[in-house]
């Protein structure tokens, strides 16, 4: 392995102070004035104050700064334009789906405008609006995404490995029409994206006869990278990394929401190669990826709409972890990633980083760093606990090992797994025995209280038998996907598309939301209808049905009484474990079946908030809650604690979540913590933080992501949006700017609990 230490500064801590933080190379800036005087939930007394980290170490030159400033403005993303061009009927007319699709390949590869911007290193770009609104420009059905494709296996074959086993694959025959079809159709894509790439070629050569001087200089030198690429496996860590972008951009400006996956592994030994052959330095790699960090800016500023965030677009990368083997994979790509998150703040690629009780402290406080200074943009995934979990759902070891994720957390083998989940709302699934949905009915009765877990176990069992039914199907016909299939094992050999079979691995995930309140409504009902007989059952669900009008002392009496998940009570984390298990028990009855996986998730992803007033699937809008909420509160998210209830902490909200056997649920539970930034100053921050992650280790947690903010700061920010344009806040399984976000979405993250460490 290289020297880490070419930069001397590159690892030293960093010691917190006050004035101007700039974040997304210096778009927001807090200066002085009169901070609001807010004390923070958590116990903090001083109010809100402007201290802040000094501005991040300053390694990346101002022409990368300048870049990204533009990108980070939205100034690139305001020049797409939707695709003024389209099919010619009577050329389309009589054709396959498949070949309709791959003529509306060559189209966009032809006709697509091409951007390239003066200084930047890496070059392609999604420049077609119906990309971002999840469409396939020409074609205008919906695109794919929930997966990570296959671009190592990309870059060490190129396109031309990959169109010589399209090409052996029918020569050697055994293929009904259907296949030979889909076989040309992956050629007609490859042919495309090698005219994208001519056309590339050249725009650059024109662009030099144009220029003079360090711009020139410039565009010569990225012409030069670009010619081996991706048509061919890349000679070094420069080609390497414009390999990846291109085949990733393609994919975009076809509409694909892809991942770009685990780029340390696969830029990791190009870079080490380099370095050890004096090739380029760990300075002037860092350039180079900052460019490919900045290239995921430009759909910003594609529309002005607010949404539930800009930045959600799937192109999530992973770092750290193992390889097939189980050899550990830690190197230069991996610190370098962290240097310019930390520099540039660029949150359009959510990174998350596998680790285990084997990862070094150096790692983790390093991940520290940068996640303090806010945006949510770091997360960690359990590498050991995920990769269990995988196991027992019937993944090979090897595959497990190398796993990535889909666009949020949920993992799959990448470049194998035609992906989807189908999100639940468990409280629905309580609501409904209790008499709730609707609500208007004759009241239950329930014997005990074993007769009513009974009634509620009935009710998921239905739901998860009719997403068992669904899924038997799936992944065996669907849209048109020889692009995409390009870079999925299996599809080739198979001469089938990804929705159609193609793909070496399928899966379909039931993800459930909301088991924070259902847990505790069942432990309020136990102990206050069963066990001490306060009130009947069917007096607490009048209580609900009136939307506790009437019953407020009852309902303030549940809410001072009880401590709920998140506390490391254990009565309630009790109850959250029995919902837990029987969920994932019922799951696990059928792990697999017509060659689909069926992994068990726990899931919101800001369904919480649609789910308020609108319901799913046959049930009706959320009503009131029996641990104390009234009817279109902000409930839980994901595996998290209901915002409010987590009070004794960071700690305690950790110590609860982890009480769970996460790998039961093999795609993916979540526990949000956002911190009070006044709390992570200086070493002592720095030192309680690597101590969380510690322990989400030790106690064997599933997936941790942490955004430091003031919560002052995010209600100011949505008063005032113009004032901080580039504040990035984690949301879900991915981080956005606040202000793109409605203002349903900003209070849902403004909602959860300001944690101090």
């Amino acid at each position: 392995m290289a020297e880490k230490s070419n930069d001397v500064n590159r690892r030293e801590f960093i010691k917190m102070g006050s004035g101007a933080l700039a974040v997304g190379a210096g778009l927001f800036t807090l200066g002085g004035g009169d901070a609001p005087a807010l004390a923070p939930r958590g116990g903090l007394t001083e109010g809100w104050s402007l201290d802040r980290l000094p501005a991040a170490p300053r390694r990346l030159s101002d022409l990368t700064h300048e870049l990204a400033r533009r990108g980070l403005s939205g100034e690139i993303g305001r020049t797409m334009k939707d695709a003024g061009f389209g099919y010619d009927e009577a050329r389309v007319k009589g054709m396959t789906p498949d070949q309709r699709y791959a003529e509306a390949i060559r189209l966009i590869a032809e006709n697509a405008p091409l951007r390239i911007q003066a200084g930047e290193r890496i070059v392609g770009s999604a420049t077609l609006r119906e990309a971002p609104t999840h469409r396939t420009p020409v074609h205008l059905e919906p695109s794919t995404s929930h997966l990570t494709l296959g671009f190592e296996r990309g870059l060490s074959l190129g396109y031309r490995g990959l169109r010589a086993q399209i090409e052996a694959r029918l020569a050697r025959g055994g293929l009904d029409g259907k296949g030979r079809d889909f076989l040309q159709a992956m050629l007609v894509c490859l042919a495309a994206a090698a005219t994208w790439h001519r056309r590339h070629l050249d725009l650059l050569e024109a662009r030099i006869a144009e220029s003079a001087g360090e711009e020139q200089v410039n565009y010569r030198r990225v012409l030069e990278n670009l010619r081996n690429v991706p048509e061919n496996p890349p000679a070094t860590f420069y080609e390497a990394a414009q390999s990846l972008w291109f085949m990733f951009a393609f994919q975009r400006l076809c509409g694909t929401w892809s991942g770009v996956g685990r780029i340390d592994k696969m830029l990791g030994p190009c870079l080490e190669r380099d370095l050890k052959e004096n090739r380029l330095t760990l300075d002037e790699a860092r350039e180079i990826l900052a460019h490919f960090w900045v290239k995921g800016t430009e759909w910003i500023g594609w529309t002005d709409r607010p949404g539930s965030g800009d930045a959600q677009f799937y192109q999530n990368v992973v770092l750290a972890g193992v390889d097939e083997q189980g050899r550990p994979i830690l190197n230069d790509v991996t610190w370098l990633v962290l240097d310019i998150v930390e520099e540039l703040h660029i949150s359009d690629f959510p990174i998350a980083v596998r680790v285990s009780d084997r990862t070094p402290r150096e790692l983790l406080r390093r991940i520290a760093e940068v996640q303090r200074r806010g945006g949510g943009i770091v997360a960690l995934y359990h590498d050991d606990v995920a990769i269990e979990g995988m196991v027992k759902l019937g993944y090979p070891l090897e595959e497990a090992r190398g796993f990535a994720n889909d666009g949020c957390w949920e993992i799959q083998a990448p470049g194998k797994t035609c992906f989807t989940y189908h999100p639940m709302d468990m409280l629905a699934m309580l609501q409904r025995p209790l008499g709730l949905d609707p609500a208007d009915g004759p009241l239950p009765d329930y014997a005990d209280f074993e007769a009513l877990y009974g009634a509620f176990l009935a009710e998921v069992r239905r739901m998860i038998d009719s997403h068992n039914r669904g899924a038997d199907a799936f992944g065996t016909g669907g849209r048109p996907t020889p692009l995409v299939s390009l870079l999925m094992e299996d599809c080739i050999e198979k001469a089938r598309g990804y929705y159609e079979g193609g793909s070496r691995y399928r899966a379909f995930a039931p993800h459930v939301g909301g088991m924070a309140n259902v847990a505790g409504s069942l432990m309020v009902i136990k102990k206050l209808v069963y066990d001490e007989k306060m009130l009947s059952l069917g007096e607490l669900i009048e209580a609900l049905r009136s939307d506790w009008e009437g019953h407020e002392q009852l309902r303030r009496l549940i809410l001072s009484r009880f401590e709920f998940y998140g506390n490391d009570n254990e009565e309630a984390d009790a109850m959250m474990r029995r919902v837990f298990d029987d969920y994932t028990a019922i799951v696990a009855e059928v792990p697999q079946r017509e060659g689909v996986f069926r992994p068990a998730g726990i899931s919101t992803f800001g369904r919480e908030i649609d789910w308020r007033r609108a319901g799913y699937e046959g049930y009706g809008p959320r009503q009131a809650t029996a641990d104390g909420h009234h009817r279109g509160e902000y409930l839980a998210t994901n595996c998290s604690p209901t915002p409010g209830a987590d009070q004794k902490g960071p700690t305690a909200a950790l110590n609860s979540y982890c009480k769970l056997d996460f790998t039961r649920t093999p795609n993916g539970a979540t526990l949000e913590l956002k911190l009070h930034p006044a709390s992570v100053r200086g070493e002592e921050g720095i030192d309680a933080m690597v101590a969380l992650m510690r322990s989400f280790i030790r106690q064997r947690g599933w997936f941790l992501h942490i955004d430091v903010v003031y919560t002052a700061m995010l209600l100011d920010a949505q008063r005032h949006p113009e004032k901080y344009p580039n504040l990035p806040v984690r949301v879900a399984g991915w981080s956005a700017r606040f202000a793109t976000l409605t203002k349903e979405w900003q209070d849902m993250v403004i909602n959860r609990t300001q944690q101090v460490v």
